[in-house]
């Protein structure tokens, strides 16, 4: 399938087939695609975890609305950021500039002190709503690889993130719970599956500028 027919294909699937796993080629993929995500200045304020374990999954399902499809799916992806984020960090991306590209100081540091200035002049509450856009990036750039490998998928924003952390142990690593993403393949009685796409005519969301 060419992108389009690709993105036709792709709905938010409401019953996965629980006898249908992900190979690792495929999981590789999503975790290499979640890796090469756009996001603000480079700096990757993200992790991604990937969930294959149906007692975990099961005990998610009461802190996901009782969405049934954290369960069913093959994986469940997890996307997080720090719940503290710091000018530290964006030093530490600045190292690793250096490391793979060998920029020589002089060109780096007058970025380098601008980033962190930045860093630095903002509260963790606006550190947080910067990084949980970076994490709705993620997730768009998820669900078209996911469409193109012919994986279905169902973005969910419905959990509660405080029990998400704590049944990950992810308040220990300083991260916190943005969106979860349960990837697998549709269950031959889904119902939405063979429903058409309902989306406006395109001249209605669209503006040229000529």
């Amino acid at each position: 399938m060419n992108t389009i027919e690709s993105l036709q294909w792709r709905y938010a699937v409401k019953k996965f087939d629980e006898h249908k796993i992900l190979s690792e080629k495929q999981i590789t993929t999503l975790k290499e695609a979640f890796n090469l995500t756009a996001t603000s200045y480079g700096l990757q304020p993200l992790k991604l975890v990937v969930i294959q374990n149906k007692n975990i999954q099961k005990e998610l399902i009461e802190h996901s609305w009782n969405q049934p499809q954290v369960h069913e799916a093959s994986h469940l992806l997890v996307i997080c950021i720090p719940k503290n984020y710091t000018s530290e960090d964006v030093r530490n991306y600045f190292t690793l500039v250096k490391e793979i590209r060998n920029t020589p100081d002089a060109i780096l540091n007058p970025f380098k002190k601008f980033l962190t200035d930045e860093i630095e002049k903002k509260t963790q509450e606006e550190l947080l709503i910067w990084n949980k856009n970076q994490a709705y990036l993620a997730l768009g750039n998820l669900l078209t690889v996911c469409a193109t490998e012919k994986i279905d998928s169902c973005p969910m924003e419905g959990f509660i993130p405080e029990k998400y952390d704590e049944i990950l142990k992810l308040d220990t690593q300083n991260l916190t719970s943005i969106l979860v993403l349960p990837v697998g393949f549709r269950a031959d009685d889904d119902y939405m599956k063979d429903l058409k796409k309902v989306r406006k005519n395109i001249d209605d969301i669209i503006i040229e500028i000529n």
